[in-house]
């Protein structure tokens, strides 16, 4: 699938074609879309969480606005606050996590877009974690096992 991005501006409130996908209780609104590249809005409330995962295709990025999230990259942990950019290069495993008692909203991007936008269309109010990884998997999205006990 082509992205040709248009002209215009994305309102605060608003997503592209007034899209806003549920991805394991957090709220992703697209806000800008071409073949290079693609951003979104994210709200992640307390608790939530993107477990260890690699982009095999993309390079990702998280600006947060609001909040402090912890990062697992690259089997380091590191924290970031309001205008902290999160740079996670492809093939470099990630996490993401909430752990701050707060909710927390930031914006993410990744170059190029590849087959991110049909992924989350794919996992859009999908329940089940285990149905997810196998989606993201098929999407260029690998999802790392969990650390032994």
């Amino acid at each position: 699938m082509t992205f040709t991005m248009t002209p215009g501006l994305t309102r605060a409130q608003e997503g592209l074609e007034g899209i806003a996908w549920n991805i394991l209780g957090q709220t992703y609104v697209p806000k800008q879309l071409s073949d290079q590249s693609m951003s979104w809005h994210a709200t992640f409330p307390e608790g939530t969480f993107v477990p260890p995962h690699t982009h095999p295709t993309q390079d990702e990025f998280v600006y947060v606005l609001t909040g402090k999230l912890d990062f697992w990259l690259d089997g380091k942990e590191i924290q970031a606050g309001p205008a902290d950019l999160a740079r996670l290069p492809m093939g470099i495993p990630h996490g993401i996590f909430n752990k701050s008692g707060e909710t927390v909203t930031c914006l993410f991007w990744v170059s190029p877009t590849r087959r991110l936008f049909d992924l989350f269309k794919a996992i859009h109010n999908v329940p089940d974690p285990g149905e997810v990884v196998r989606l993201s998997a098929l999407h260029e999205v690998d999802f790392l096992p969990p650390p032994a006990a």
